[in-house]
């Protein structure tokens, strides 16, 4: 199992960048005085492996699964107290850091309950942290990682989390790949609903769930004992029917 936090350093102002449409099922009206939403279905077990040839794609930003080869890119980020602040990662040394990594690029198939897989945010045009001129082809940098968790096969709920190099926060990046998460959590996955968990101090990633459509629905007290004290955790969550609503997709 991978840690579920989000955590962002900066706000950001830009809104989400919403993923191209595709139907989306409705409720099923049945006759008589009761009628009955279409019980939840998640689209499981799905392979994320696909997405290594076909990620998505946004206006900035390449989302692909995780591989371990993007440990360097990784290291950078996860390494930065201000960054670890608000997850439930311990300070790593970078062959701690690399093996970490390695173990959540792991997570590919989504069939059961706590199962994972992780989004690598890639930058087109910016070089990797371990690029040489000696490579035959660059690769471009990995800035941040956006992580998508089975929270409830039954209930068709699913989970958010995210984490990006604070060099990047600022800019609409955060939103533009959570944006598309969040829309293929529904879209492609048929999430009933999708949630994120985070710090409650994380203030730009409140603003972010915020700016996705994302409600602020409980605040956890003392719900974990990280870095000598204890700290609450914000839950936010969304309905697909008013994630639709919100993006013009109903």
């Amino acid at each position: 199992m991978t840690e579920a936090r989000a955590s962002l350093v900066s706000e950001n102002p830009v809104a989400a960048s919403p993923a191209p449409s595709i139907p989306i099922p409705g409720a099923t009206g049945g006759a008589g005085a009761a009628d009955l939403e279409a019980p939840p279905a998640l689209r499981v077990p799905y392979d994320a492996s696909g997405l290594t040839e076909r990620p998505l794609r946004t206006e900035r930003l390449v989302l692909r699964p995780l591989e371990a080869s993007d440990a360097p890119d990784v290291f950078e980020y996860q390494r930065l107290a201000e960054v670890i602040r608000y997850l439930p990662w311990p300070a790593r040394e970078r062959a701690e850091g690399y093996a970490h990594t390695a173990t959540r690029a792991a997570g590919r198939t989504l069939a059961a309950d706590g199962d994972y897989f992780v989004f690598a945010a890639i930058l087109p045009g910016e070089p990797a942290t371990d690029a040489s001129a000696r490579d035959v082809a660059p690769r471009d940098r990995v800035i941040g990682d956006f992580m998508v968790r089975v929270s409830s096969v039954q209930h068709a709920q699913l989970e958010l989390g995210w984490v990006l190099h604070p060099d990047f926060q600022g800019r609409g990046f955060a939103g533009e790949a959570a944006g598309a998460a969040l829309a293929f959590a529904f879209e492609t996955l048929s999430a009933h609903r999708v949630q994120a968990f985070l710090d409650a101090r994380n203030a730009a990633s409140a603003a972010l769930c915020e700016r996705l459509g994302m409600r602020r629905e409980a605040t956890i007290v003392e719900e974990q004992y990280n870095d000598g004290e204890w700290q609450d955790t914000a839950l936010y969550g969304v309905l697909r029917g008013e994630w639709a609503a919100q993006a013009g997709r109903g």
